[in-house]
C-alpha cells in the first residue's frame, strides 16, 4: 500500500553511502505507484508533492517553505546535493572521459590495469591443443588517490529565506559546476601524468617531415600521426586548451561543410578524423591529448555529495560545507597519447 504522506521524515535518514532518496525509494517503492497520477516521481518527488514545495519554474516556491515542519526541513539538504549534481552534470565532459566509474565506501582503492605488449594486442591462431595467449590483468602497485572538491556555503537563513527556490537553484548548481571543472581538471593530469604507478602517457612530437623537430604550427598530417601512434585504440576523444583549440578551428579540413553545420548548428565540435573535440582550458603548453574513451581512464568516487546536513536542517544553513571525494586511475595507459607541437 503506498503511504508516501505518511512518512516520518529524520535527518538520521542520511547515511553515508546512499541518499535521502535510496532510503525513502525502500520505505515507499515508485512501483507501487504504476498507473496513477503519481506515477514518473522518484519517492523525493512524491515527499515534495506532500508539503507542496515546488522547487522550479517562475512560481517556485521561497526557500522558508522547506522550514514550516521539522518533516520537511529534513527534505532540505537532498534538494541541494540534488541541484549541485544538476551543476555538476551540466559540465558533463567528465563522461565524455570517462570509461568506468566506481563508487566507493571508504578512502582506499586500488583499481586493476592490463598493459599487454603489442604482441599480446595480436589475437594470433593458436594450434590444436596448444595454450591460448594470455592477457594479464593485476592490482595496481600504489592506491587511487582521491582528492576532496567543495565550497563552504555561508548564509544565514534570515538572508535567503524569501529568496525564490528556482533562483537558488542557479547558485547550488553553479557550485556543482566548480566541483566538475576541478575533478576534469584532475582526470586530465592523471591521463597526463599518470597515477603515480608509472603509466605517465607517451609523448608525441608533431614533427615537419623533413626535420623531425617540432614546427610551432598543428597540421592535419599530426592529426593523422596521433590517430596512427594510438593504433590499436581507436582516437575518439581530443581534449585541447584554448589557444589549440584555435589551431584547429582554423585548419582547412575543419572548415568543410559537415563540420561547420555541427558547429554552428549544435556547438559540438568534431575534427577531420570523427573524434569530439572537447575544450579544457586547464591543460598547459601547445599539446593536445588524443584517447579512446571506452578504455583509457576509471573515475573512482568516495561516496556522493556529501554535505553538514544537521547544519542544513537544524542551524538553516549558516556555514555549511558541500564536497566531492574522487579520483582517477589509468585504466589502459597505452590508450591516451599527447600530441605537443
Amino acid at each position: 500500500m503506498a503511504f508516501y504522506d505518511s512518512i516520518k521524515l529524520e535527518k538520521g535518514m542520511y547515511r553515508y553511502g546512499s541518499s535521502l532518496t535510496d532510503v525513502l525509494e525502500s520505505l515507499d517503492p515508485s512501483e507501487a505507484y504504476k498507473g496513477s497520477e503519481l506515477e514518473g516521481l522518484d519517492a523525493y518527488q512524491r515527499q515534495l508533492k506532500r508539503f507542496d514545495i515546488k522547487v522550479g519554474g517562475s512560481r517556485s516556491d521561497k526557500v522558508q517553505k522547506f522550514f514550516e515542519t521539522s518533516d520537511s526541513a529534513a527534505l532540505f539538504p537532498e534538494y541541494v546535493s540534488r541541484a549541485v549534481k544538476q551543476g555538476m552534470e551540466n559540465v558533463n565532459y567528465l563522461n565524455e572521459i570517462i570509461a568506468a566509474k566506481t563508487i566507493i565506501d571508504g578512502m582506499d582503492y586500488r583499481s586493476v590495469v592490463s598493459a599487454p605488449t603489442d604482441d599480446e594486442k595480436a589475437l594470433k591462431s593458436t594450434a590444436e591443443g596448444a595454450y591460448l595467449p594470455q592477457t594479464n590483468v593485476r592490482t595496481s602497485e600504489n592506491l587511487v588517490k582521491l582528492i576532496k572538491r567543495g565550497r563552504m556555503l555561508v548564509a544565514s537563513y534570515e538572508a535567503i529565506k524569501y529568496q525564490r527556490l528556482d533562483l537558488f537553484t542557479v547558485t547550488l548548481r553553479q557550485i556543482g559546476a566548480y566541483i566538475a571543472r576541478e575533478q576534469i581538471k584532475d582526470a586530465v593530469d592523471v591521463l597526463i601524468s599518470g597515477d603515480g604507478n608509472g603509466n605517465a602517457a607517451e609523448v608525441i612530437s608533431a614533427a615537419s617531415p623533413t626535420t623531425e623537430t617540432t614546427t610551432g604550427t598543428l597540421t592535419y598530417a599530426d592529426l593523422v600521426k596521433l590517430w596512427a601512434e594510438l593504433n590499436p585504440y581507436e582516437l575518439n576523444t581530443i581534449l585541447a586548451p584554448t589557444e589549440v583549440m584555435k589551431d584547429l578551428l582554423t585548419m582547412s579540413e575543419m572548415k568543410d561543410a559537415k563540420a561547420g553545420l555541427d558547429f554552428q548548428g549544435t556547438g559540438k565540435m568534431i575534427t577531420p578524423l570523427g573524434a569530439s573535440l572537447l575544450h579544457i582550458p586547464s591543460i598547459s603548453g601547445r599539446k593536445l591529448i588524443g584517447l579512446d574513451k571506452n578504455c583509457a581512464i576509471e573515475m573512482v568516487q568516495s561516496g556522493g555529495i556529501t554535505m553538514d546536513t544537521d547544519k542544513l536542517i537544524d542551524r538553516q544553513l549558516e556555514r555549511a560545507t558541500i564536497s566531492c571525494t574522487a579520483g582517477f586511475a589509468k585504466i589502459f595507459p597505452d590508450s591516451a597519447k599527447v600530441l605537443t607541437y
